[in-house]
């Protein structure tokens, strides 16, 4: 399995010959014209996790991949070709498998109505097991190898983010949903998430394409 972060919450995954782009939101451009997916996947619809102005190019420069979403971006968006993946379902690209967990975005105020969210569990035999939770630390799966850690949401605070990541118990992480953070607060979260737990998280910025344990 490769990994490469693509700016905040956007995650291009490749494994058993699969390419498949996780939230390509409106916080980061490094997705933009990327060819040659099998499947675009979104978790919920807010625009930094599905940006309603570059998607659409994305699919038609992609016209083979399957777009797998959360209902609520299918109803408001409708994107092209796009299939509703709802919690505790399952889709499958060739030897890829993804299973869908959760349900609801976590809570960012209690005046503010919540909407759903599904977290992605991304796996291949004989690959390492990889899960972004989203906007959501509720769902903790098992058997996760690498886990995407939230680095900063306004639904988030750090005690709730080492304890999602201590309860997943991946061997790997890295810092996802980075975008409203400068390099201070970036660093702040990072550290604390290596100091504070087992997992050994990495810095992705940048790095291109990622091989856990290598």
């Amino acid at each position: 399995m490769q990994l490469t972060h693509l700016g905040h919450s956007a995650v291009l995954v490749e494994a058993a010959s699969v390419r498949v782009l996780l939230d390509p939101g409106n916080f980061s451009s490094d997705w933009h014209g990327l060819t040659d997916l099998d499947a675009i996947l979104v978790t919920h619809l807010h625009p930094d996790h599905y940006d309603p102005e570059h998607v659409p190019a994305l699919i038609a420069a992609n016209p083979h991949a399957r777009v797998i979403v959360e209902p609520g971006v299918l109803a408001t968006y409708a994107p092209d070709r796009a299939e509703p993946i709802t919690a505790e379902t399952r889709v499958e690209f060739g030897a890829l498998k993804v299973q869908a967990v959760g349900g609801l975005h976590a809570v960012i105020h209690a005046d503010i109505p919540r909407i759903g969210n599904v977290g992605l569990v991304i796996s291949a035999e004989g690959e390492p097991t990889f899960f972004h939770p989203g906007d959501s630390l509720a769902a903790i799966p098992a058997g996760i190898d690498v886990v995407g850690v939230p680095a900063y949401g306004p639904w988030a605070a750090m005690k709730e983010t080492v304890d999602f990541v201590r309860a997943v118990g991946a061997s790997h992480g890295f810092c996802i949903h980075e975008g409203l953070l400068n390099e201070r607060g970036w660093a702040l979260s990072y550290n604390r998430v290596n100091e504070m737990t087992d997992t050994t998280v990495v810095d992705l910025r940048g790095a291109g394409a990622w091989t856990p344990g290598a």
